[in-house]
């Protein structure tokens, strides 16, 4: 699918510039999910957290300068299909992500990571929509690298056993048919060491947008030449 690229009001980057705001948001992203981790570990007295709450209020004040509105595209990000700094599941700029690593293997992706317990549900194990987010998440690039960038229709996921915290996992997606715009994909989740053993499943429908629809959804988008 001929996606847009990005609008021409979009500054000008140079690859070296790119790369430096990329490495000074994942410095700044693993700091705050350091920071996170702490927050929903600590128990700190109230006088104390109210002096972390100043602080970040102050720290937050630095980040001046505009602010990207909802639907502007990063900077940073390729889209669709590439680097998102700032994605829940893949962004190394991101204080919610794992962050998941995605890397190709024959047949589809495969992602590493391992949940936090900022991602708790059940006291020691992972929030069951956090196994949906990453599956969905790995399965939506999977119809990207296939050559069709596409939006979930639908998602089936089994919970076979439960998703241990700080255990590194493993993700995998591969697409499994396709009928015109209509993507089927499956996915699992294991453990790194039990790659044999599906701890969840999952089995979506995609469909990859008309162009125009695209560029309705997408406005910050525009045709490539």
């Amino acid at each position: 699918m001929n996606l847009p690229s990005l609008d021409d009001h979009r500054p000008d980057r140079t690859a070296r510039a790119r790369e430096r705001h990329r490495a000074a948001a994942a410095t700044l992203g693993h700091e705050l999910r350091t920071l996170v981790d702490t927050v929903v570990r600590t128990d700190a007295p109230p006088d104390v957290l109210h002096r972390a709450a100043d602080a970040v209020r102050r720290l937050t004040g630095q980040l001046a300068g505009r602010r990207r509105v909802r639907g502007e595209i990063p900077t940073t990000d390729e889209f669709p299909g590439g680097v998102r700094m700032y994605s829940p599941v893949t962004g190394s700029g991101s204080p919610l992500a794992p962050p998941l690593r995605v890397t190709p293997v024959e047949g589809g992706l495969s992602g590493t990571c391992a949940l936090g317990i900022a991602h708790e549900g059940p006291p020691g194990y992972g929030h069951g929509g956090m196994s949906a987010m990453l599956l969905d998440e790995l399965m939506g690039r999977a119809c990207a690298a296939v050559g069709m960038p596409a939006m979930t229709t639908s998602l089936q996921i089994r919970y076979h056993r439960p998703v241990l915290l700080e255990v590194p996992l493993r993700v995998h997606a591969h697409v499994t048919g396709t009928e015109g715009r209509t993507i089927s994909v499956a996915g699992s989740i294991t453990t790194d060491e039990d790659p044999a053993t599906a701890l969840v499943t999952a089995e979506g429908v995609f469909v990859s947008p008309e162009p125009d629809r695209a560029r309705a959804l997408f406005p910050g988008l525009r045709e490539n030449r």
